[in-house]
Order: C-alpha cells, then sequence, then structure tokens
C-alpha cells in the first residue's frame, strides 16, 4: 500500500460520494486522512461516511449542489469548524451529456458547464479562503482527455473540461505566491456509472478499447492514486500541472493503441458514433 503521507491532514472532495470522488476518498482515509464529503446524493453520502469512519479516521458530509455559491461558501466553513484546516481539495462533481452539437439544446449545454466549471470554480474560490490565509494548500481538479481535444457528441462536456484545464492554470499561476499549489488530472475511460450511462457498449468495445495502448479502461482506483499523489508532498514542486490518466490514449493520433491503423471511417459505418 502506498503512503502519500497525509496522515492527519484534511481533504475536502466534491463529488465525494460515488465514482472517482468516492475512490479519492476511500484513499485518503486509507492514508489516515480527515476526509469531507460533499456530493448531492445523502444515501450516497452516508454510505460513504460508514466506510471512511470504519477506517478510524474522522469523516463528515455535506449534500450541496455544486452550483450554490451560498451554499458552497457555508460547506466550505463547516468543514473548517468540523474537521480542522483543510489542506487539500479534490473537485470531481461533474455530469455529462451527449447530442450532435446541431442538435445541442442551450439548457443541457450550460446545464453541464454550471457544474462542470462553475462547480469546480466555487469550491476552489470558497476552500482557497482559509488556505490563502494559512499559506498553504493543493487543489486538485478533475479534467478529462476530452479537456485536450474534440470528440464528437460531446459538445458539451468538452468545452467544459478545456475550460477546467484553463481554469486550474490560471488559479495556478495567481495562487502559487500563497503556497497553493493547483493540479488537474485529465482521465481517459473510467468504468464509472457516469461513463456506462452516456456511452454506447459498442463505443466502448469498437474504440475505447481499440485506441488505450493499455488495452482496457482505467478503474477510479487507478485515477484516485493520481490524485492523491498531487494533494502529497511528494508533489511539492507541481502546480499548473495537466495531467493525462488515460492508459496511453493521447500518445499519439490516429493509431489504433496497439499500434495498427485506426479506421475511422470504418467506425462510422458500423455506427459506433451514431447511438
Amino acid at each position: 500500500m502506498v503512503n502519500y503521507g497525509l496522515k492527519g491532514r484534511v481533504i475536502a472532495i466534491t463529488g465525494g460520494a460515488s465514482g472517482i470522488g468516492r475512490s479519492a476518498a476511500l484513499s485518503a482515509a486509507t492514508d489516515g486522512a480527515h476526509v469531507a464529503v460533499l456530493d448531492v446524493n445523502q444515501d450516497n453520502i452516508d454510505k460513504t461516511l460508514a466506510e471512511l469512519r470504519a477506517k478510524g479516521v474522522k469523516a463528515e458530509g455535506y449534500a450541496l449542489d455544486v452550483r450554490d455559491e451560498v451554499a458552497m461558501g457555508k460547506v466550505a466553513k463547516a468543514v473548517e469548524s468540523d474537521l480542522g484546516p483543510v489542506y487539500g481539495l479534490f473537485s470531481s462533481a461533474g455530469i455529462s451529456r451527449t447530442a450532435p452539437a446541431e442538435k445541442v439544446e442551450l439548457a443541457d449545454f450550460e446545464a453541464v458547464l454550471d457544474v462542470n466549471v462553475n462547480g469546480v470554480f466555487l469550491a476552489a474560490r470558497e476552500f482557497a479562503q482559509a488556505m490563502i490565509q494559512r499559506g498553504r494548500g493543493a487543489i486538485v481538479n478533475v479534467g478529462s482527455i476530452d479537456g485536450l481535444g474534440g470528440h464528437p457528441g460531446r459538445l458539451h462536456y468538452v468545452s467544459s473540461k478545456h475550460a477546467v484545464a484553463g481554469l486550474t492554470k490560471s488559479l495556478a499561476l495567481e495562487w502559487g505566491r500563497y503556497g497553493i499549489r493547483v493540479n488537474a488530472i485529465m482521465p481517459g475511460f473510467v468504468d464509472t456509472p457516469l461513463l456506462r450511462a452516456n456511452m454506447p457498449e459498442k463505443y466502448i468495445e469498437r474504440v475505447v478499447y481499440d485506441r488505450t495502448p493499455l488495452g482496457r479502461m482505467a478503474n477510479s482506483d487507478e485515477i484516485a492514486a493520481v490524485a492523491m499523489m498531487l494533494l502529497s508532498d511528494s508533489a511539492s514542486y507541481m502546480s499548473g500541472a495537466i495531467v493525462p490518466v488515460d492508459g496511453g490514449m493521447t500518445a499519439g493520433f490516429l493509431t489504433r493503441g496497439q499500434g495498427g491503423d485506426y479506421a475511422s471511417k470504418n467506425l462510422l459505418s458500423q455506427g459506433v458514433y451514431s447511438e
């Protein structure tokens, strides 16, 4: 088991009761960190808290919508009061939508950006207030490899994740003088409920596996491990970094993961992109 040196530190995690966020919460607790779980689903929060407390650490849950500016400010203060000074923030709350660009509804576009961008911004701004006063802190935002390029049918999500990358770099530049490091991880395809709900099985089988050199999707624990490293002192000189965690998918273009030709027209003719 890796020791990240987080024992006794307080880590706040948005989207902390499911998917990557839940895995990060459990990883932090296993390392001895005290964990604040911020999530929209109270039932999932309660289940996650039980697992965290079983590891012998302090853990508190806060049900909120990350888009709610007032609620985020209150929760940031509550975590400091309930658990102590927050050292690290992991922003993993996010949503997705799929549709051809010409059929994207403005309401759907705004909804994705509201959660994926505004939610990340609000969490960073509110939790950074105390970090700035203390002169130290670490923030890790969840982006996506969709924030490194385009992806047909996912205009809203792609736009939001590009914004997360820009937000991360800007915060790193502004807050470095306060001793706050800000980085982003850009996961590839991670086997989570969010992915399964928004991606047809045919796409997963014919495209995801085909274009990933490691030949598989990640599990959420593998993404959480990178987040823990970035939150830890092992990454003490890393800030403003945009870190792909994608099994090698973005290492090349127009090739299959195993080195063969990538025939996108064939995939289109098979209907892989049309569902």
